[in-house]
């Protein structure tokens, strides 16, 4: 039997903060995949850049989408974390996948991430940013990812988390992202 190949999982943060509570739950996930192996490296996409979504730059495409696009296609899976903003999805985030979402040349139907092995993971307020879960569930699908179907992590967060900007996960909370950890890495390593 030969050596496992390494596998790229490229994070999506919807949050651009420093701080976000969102990206440490990512970091959590990254710590529970070397656990896992060491066959699997995570890094996040930098898109703060990204312009606005506009039909008349779209051809051919701004560097900075297509260096996004590279990065997402050049990934064996995506990982959105995401906070929600006024019972969605972040604009930026919304922004980001709208550029992925759009063909990569005039006329075709091949896009960033149609195809690509995806799943969603969301941290927000008592409700566990549960809109923007439905949401990115409904936008992922209709992009024609490989959505991984299982129960997304979602993270209630309280005043000492967005105080603090320390995050502290229930034992619940724990479990299902190494459950996702695990659904994630038996696809990717098999």
């Amino acid at each position: 039997m030969g050596a496992k190949a390494d596998k790229n999982i490229l994070f999506i943060c919807g949050s651009l903060r420093a701080p976000s509570l969102n990206r440490q739950v990512g970091n959590a996930a990254t710590h529970m995949l070397g656990e896992i192996s060491a066959h699997l490296h995570t890094r996040w996409l930098d898109y703060a850049d990204l312009p606005y979504m506009n039909q008349d730059i779209e051809f051919p495409a701004p560097a900075t989408v297509k260096r996004v696009r590279a990065d997402v296609m050049a990934a064996d899976a995506v990982w959105i974390f995401s906070p929600e903003y006024n019972q969605g999805i972040p604009g930026v985030l919304k922004n980001c996948l709208d550029w992925l979402s759009r063909p990569l040349e005039p006329g075709s139907d091949d896009t960033a991430m149609k195809g690509r092995l995806t799943m969603f993971s969301c941290a927000g307020g008592g409700g566990k940013a549960r809109y923007c879960a439905a949401r990115l569930e409904e936008t992922l699908a209709f992009m024609q990812t490989d959505l991984i179907e299982t129960t997304h992590t979602q993270v209630a967060l309280d005043r000492h988390d967005y105080t603090t900007n320390e995050l502290v996960m229930s034992e619940a909370e724990q479990e299902a992202l190494r459950t996702q950890t695990r659904i994630l890495a038996d696809r990717l390593l098999g």
